[in-house]
């Protein structure tokens, strides 16, 4: 009795080596442009493809081979109509860029004096490029550039607060795009949680009566993605700064996506420094 040989095994067998393809003049060209590794890589998907289906012809697989290089490198970030009806979304990359913040971007594109003091020819600070500005324009004592609120929140209590506990109502539990949670931001920074009132009401006693000697801040969260509306009680920032002076703590403000100007009920950069340390 003869033993019957797959089909499937037969075509396994026939597909080339990838060693053998990448050494091939055609996919030399490949190595030249996208680099050896990526073309190996490129290969093997394909020959395992071509072991799960039917195997392809030498041109067929030299150009689904060079699509996927192509695909892979290519850039990821379209150009797209925002129809949604939402000027300021955050998924379609938030609002377009003024011609000013497109010159400037053009200007960091090349050499610039990124870490250089043109006055004395000496090594600059990058951060007073945006310090000097911000400070001028919403009245704070210093001010630094970092990559979104979270990040800022995160620095601000690690170097603050670690090992001591923040007070911060339970209301403003807040997770933002990008699954940014305010109980992680707090456990990573080493600080301690504690949480007063409820999710729809809190009020100044509330925050009065968590303090111990291991209290080392008072922290409000704007609530910035999402409204509680009905029978709710808040505390004002103005009367969080009244506590935390009177009991020699400070005040963290997550504003959140706040404004520079008032507009729709927004919390402005101003009146968060001037209640907030």
């Amino acid at each position: 009795m003869h033993g019957v040989r797959s089909p499937r095994v037969q075509r396994a067998g026939a597909l080339p080596a990838v060693g053998t393809l990448v050494n091939q003049p055609a996919y030399s060209a490949l190595v030249a442009d996208f680099g050896r590794e990526r073309v190996i890589e490129a290969i093997r998907a394909q020959v395992e493809a071509e072991r799960r289906a039917e195997p392809a012809g030498d041109e067929e697989r030299l150009n689904r081979v060079e699509t996927r290089l192509r695909a892979e490198a290519a850039p990821r970030l379209r150009r797209v109509i925002n129809a949604s009806g939402v000027i300021l979304h955050t998924n379609l990359g938030r609002a377009p860029l003024s011609r000013a913040a497109l010159d400037a971007l053009a200007v960091a594109a090349s050499y610039s004096n990124l870490e250089l003091d043109l006055a004395t020819g000496k090594r600059g600070e990058r951060a007073a490029l945006l310090s000097a500005p911000l400070t001028s324009l919403f009245g704070a004592e210093s001010a630094l550039v970092v990559n979104n609120n979270a990040a800022a929140v995160l620095l601000a209590l690690t170097a603050l607060c670690k090992g001591r506990e923040v007070v911060v109502s339970r209301g403003q539990q807040v997770e933002i795009g990008g699954s940014f949670r305010m109980p992680v931001v707090m456990r990573l920074s080493g600080a301690r949680m504690v949480e007063v009132g409820t999710t729809n009401r809190t009020r100044a006693a509330d925050y009065e009566e968590a303090l111990t000697a291991r209290t080392a801040a008072l922290l409000r969260v704007h609530t910035s993605n999402y409204t509680v509306s009905g029978f709710t009680e808040t505390v004002s920032l103005r009367e969080m700064e009244e506590i935390a002076r009177r009991h020699d703590l400070m005040l963290i403000d997550d504003l959140g996506s706040g404004a520079t100007e008032p507009i729709a009920g927004e919390p402005t950069v101003a009146d968060s420094v001037a209640h907030c340390d």
